[in-house]
């Protein structure tokens, strides 16, 4: 799948599955923003420079997701320096890892902010852009196995991906009319520092080795492997593209075959 003159920003992409994202966008022909943490802006310079190494323009973003006006900022200065405005994904999230007794209130309201928030201002500022540019558009978001199926010690990080779902599936039929598609994707147990992170965390908790945790759901895996970002990439490909154009409020598995809905 090809583009030409399409315009595509990706939030988290410093790193990780974003990054994979980026690329793999890149490659099918759109110019890419990068927007993550201005911390992680010489990640994002250099995922930039891969961009520009394929050919494409890229530019990075500073901005943190859990503020609208972020958002907006980094939307406009996509369509402004880029001299477009055509795919929003949708990516940055975080994972917590507490037994729901012990999740706290700033916890609660902080994945929320970060996985939920920034999805509803991700579909408000990019619709508003497609709007001004009088063209509809691709909102894509990140949602996860985990929005399929509540996970034990991740109830918080399931409950956040739920909503991204329900978002998702309501947003899909009012932007519809509007020529906008809403889809999401949902990874399994993708090889990044998140996985890491968990694994470590599910340690801690049930005395078992590191790497053990992460050892036990892999094998659980039907396709053998663990996920890449560029697994993920693929999906996200196809819903950036045209051979999307009659999919939407879909929440797409891409798990190697750990959950079947």
């Amino acid at each position: 799948m090809t583009v030409e003159n399409k315009v595509a920003l990706v939030t988290g992409a410093g790193q990780g599955i974003g990054r994979g994202i980026a690329l793999r966008l890149a490659q099918d022909g759109f110019d890419v923003a990068i927007a993550d943490l201005a911390a992680q802006e010489e990640k994002g310079q250099g995922v930039v420079s891969e961009i520009e190494a394929l050919g494409r323009k890229a530019i990075f973003v500073a901005a943190d997701v859990s503020k609208r006006d972020d958002i907006v900022g980094a939307v406009d200065a996509a369509a402004q320096k880029l001299g477009g405005f055509d795919v929003i994904v949708n990516n940055a999230g975080i994972a917590q890892i507490k037994p729901i007794l012990d999740i706290t209130e700033d916890e609660l309201n902080s994945i929320f902010q970060i996985n939920v928030n920034s999805v509803v201002w991700g579909i408000q500022a990019a619709a508003a852009k497609f709007d001004e540019l009088g063209h509809g558009g691709k909102i894509i978001s990140a949602a996860s196995i985990a929005a399929i199926q509540g996970f034990p010690i991740l109830s918080a990080y399931s409950a956040s991906k739920f909503a991204v779902r329900g978002f998702t599936q309501a947003a899909a039929q009012e932007l519809a009319p509007k020529g906008i598609t809403v889809n999401a994707y949902a990874p399994g147990i993708v090889g990044t520092g998140m996985w890491e992170k968990i694994d470590a965390e599910l340690s801690k908790i049930n005395g078992k080795p590191i790497g053990q945790n992460l050892k036990e759901n892999v094998e659980g895996i039907a396709l053998g492997r663990i996920e890449t970002p560029e697994d993920v990439a693929k999906v996200v490909s196809f819903f950036a593209g045209p051979d999307s154009d009659y999919v939407t409020g879909q929440v797409l598995l891409v798990d190697g075959g750990m959950l079947y809905n």
